[in-house]
């Protein structure tokens, strides 16, 4: 399980998160919604070992985590896919760069990056393409896929449909869904869309609010 218990994080004197607490259990999928700037982007990189929090902890599987950004030993167990793929790429990365990124960095065969590509109909003519040379859709595509390279244990989708059609939104959510069912990965699916994420998770919806106000997480 992926815990965050009692999770504070401050920016000077802005509270971001307030004694946030959410699990995210193998093979389940937890929705969380809520409002604009109440800090559910805050908290899927948290979550993700990208960001420490003020206090308070965050678990793996039952051990506390010590260590973040690149220091967590196990960062690769979770993947995340972020609101913004044009803000999450290298610019000077090819498309197949994107996806094989966190293979090279592991030393681990390019060959799934490839049979990820397919899965996420992404084909070898976009390969060799630059984000800018793209669609918003094709380039989630492929941090989707480089989310998945690894296979993590948890994955964290982080308004990963934001802006884009219908078809390409079922498609990407397909497609975790399938990763979810083979692997029992646990997911956490972040998103303004309510509806979506009923669809999605079912009955396992929760909402962050912003901090001080009465209701919590």
């Amino acid at each position: 399980m992926l815990e965050a218990v009692d999770v504070t994080l401050s920016y000077g004197r802005r509270t971001v998160l307030d004694r946030v607490s959410v699990s995210v259990r193998p093979g389940e999928v937890l929705g969380l919604a809520g409002p604009s700037g109440c800090g559910k982007s805050t908290l899927a990189r948290v979550l993700a070992l990208l960001l420490r929090p003020s206090a308070g902890a965050v678990t793996l599987d039952g051990r506390p985590v010590s260590r973040w950004r690149h220091r967590a030993p196990h960062r690769t167990s979770i993947g995340l896919v972020f609101q913004q793929p044009r803000l999450a790429v290298d610019p000077r990365f090819t498309l197949f760069d994107v996806i094989a990124e966190p293979l090279r960095a592991t030393r681990r065969p390019l060959e799934r990056a490839h049979r990820l590509a397919a899965e996420l109909g992404l084909t070898p003519e976009l390969f060799t393409r630059r984000p800018h040379e793209v669609s918003d859709g094709q380039l989630q595509r492929a941090c989707v896929a480089r989310a998945l390279a690894l296979e993590p244990r948890y994955l964290i989708c982080d308004e990963m449909t934001t802006m884009l059609d219908a078809s390409t939104q079922a498609h990407l959510v397909a497609r975790i869904e399938d990763y979810r069912a083979s692997t029992g990965a646990g997911v956490l699916a972040i998103s303004h869309d309510t509806e979506l994420l009923t669809r999605w998770s079912g009955a396992g919806v929760r909402t962050l609010h912003h901090p001080g106000e009465t209701a919590r997480l």
